[in-house]
């Protein structure tokens, strides 16, 4: 039995808040040490996890008994702080997505290689046990070649509580940051990586949300493989109902959320109100309700997917994979996942104890950034936009020095 990994924690906001369940349940982790700018997160951290709170990142940065740091800042603030971790030879497990421009994720890339340390980027819904699933079954070749993948997901994103800059594209806000990252991660995982082209619409329809609450893009892939990726984070249509009515996060989802997210927000009077309520639903916050024990109902998901091949079609649920071909239909199951979002701990752990390359790593996560990016290139200019900086999936990154 190796030891735990033990993990410095960067912010514990909302990422960190969704991560708690997997780190108290998890006995791979050790939890040594955190860094938020609110007094009631650290305490409580200590109260809960033990170790030691600190007053910058820094501090935990340069903690000796700290061997991983959990990056889940705001988004702007990714690059510097894995910079920072870098800079005390500290591995990296970072937030998507992993920056808002390239320059900022070469940037990371250069760093955690120049300093010999690992970058892994989660969670994204691509690490979830049916995507994987799924990525098996293609790599066996149940379906033949991969020749198109649909995903969509409707939900109330944008409603939900954010603090100013998650309502500002240029500070990362919208749903091309935040939530095409998770889904432009799954397809290319699924399609084979390397998008060629994306042609893309954005919608910004609530001046009181000033930021993309949808898109729809085409995603054309060099080996002839296209998709279409869809997200609607204006959605009075809940897509929750078409995955089993098992929500985002691996658990049923109640009727009328998407109605009851809009009633909590009309009850916010102004802009600074606002982030204050989603700071006190987050960890250590006194509106913060610590998740259920136990194991989840199902796998977290990220809305339909559907993966056609030129013998099959693979349909992904929250509880496995649907295989559909001449002989009929048949259901590959993924088993109940006995702590959510282990699927990280999986990847990091692997890295960490047994010298396996990880999957989502910069390089990988670079391409996905590279394809958000694109998506607000296209809607803005109303063209394709060709990208150049695409990897396919399982690419071992190379050593310092050989970039």
């Amino acid at each position: 039995m190796n030891a735990p990994v033990k993990l410095g924690v960067l912010g514990m906001g909302r990422a960190f808040t969704l991560m708690v369940p997997t780190f108290a349940a998890d006995p791979r982790i050790k939890l040594v040490a955190a860094f938020d700018p609110r007094p009631g997160a650290r305490e409580r951290f200590v109260s809960e996890f033990g170790g030691c709170s600190h007053d910058t990142p820094e501090a935990v940065c340069a903690n000796p008994e700290v061997e991983w740091v959990y990056v889940a800042t705001p988004h702007g603030l990714h690059a510097e702080h894995v910079k920072l971790a870098a800079h005390h030879g500290r591995h990296v497990l970072v937030e998507k997505p992993m920056a808002l421009t390239l320059d900022d994720c070469d940037t990371m890339v250069d760093a955690c290689e120049r300093a010999g340390v690992q970058l892994i980027v989660g969670h994204s819904h691509s690490h979830n046990a049916p995507v994987r699933l799924a990525l098996d079954l293609i790599s066996q070749g149940v379906i033949g070649r991969v020749r198109f993948v649909h995903a969509m997901q409707f939900t109330d994103f944008l409603y939900r509580p954010r603090r100013p800059e998650e309502l500002d594209t240029a500070r990362g806000g919208g749903v091309a940051f935040s939530q095409a990252a998770h889904q432009l991660d799954i397809v290319r995982l699924l399609a084979g990586g390397r998008i060629r082209s994306v042609r893309a619409a954005a919608g910004r329809w609530d001046p009181a949300r000033p930021t993309e609450g949808a898109y729809t893009a085409l995603l054309f892939f060099e080996d002839g493989v296209f998709a279409n990726v869809t997200y609607n984070g204006y959605g009075f249509f809940d897509t929750d109902t078409l995955m089993e009515g098992i929500g985002e996060l691996g658990e049923p989802k109640p009727e009328r959320s998407h109605q009851q997210t809009r009633a909590r927000l009309r009850a916010v009077t102004d802009e600074a109100a606002e982030a204050a309520f989603k700071a006190e639903r987050n960890f250590g916050g006194s509106q913060y309700q610590p998740a259920r024990s136990g194991p989840p109902t199902a796998w977290q998901h990220f809305g339909p997917t559907l993966v056609c091949g030129e013998q099959g079609d693979l349909r992904l649920t929250p509880r496995g994979v649907e295989l559909i071909n001449d002989e009929g239909t048949r259901f590959i199951a993924a088993p109940t996942p006995v702590v959510a979002r282990s699927e990280v701990i999986d990847e990091l752990c692997a890295v960490a104890h047994d010298g396996v390359a990880p999957l989502h790593d910069g390089r990988w996560s670079r391409a996905t950034v590279e394809a958000c990016l694109a998506l607000l290139e296209s809607d803005r200019q109303g063209t394709d936009i060709m990208l150049s900086r695409q990897v396919a999936p399982g690419i071992t990154p190379p050593r310092a020095g050989t970039a």
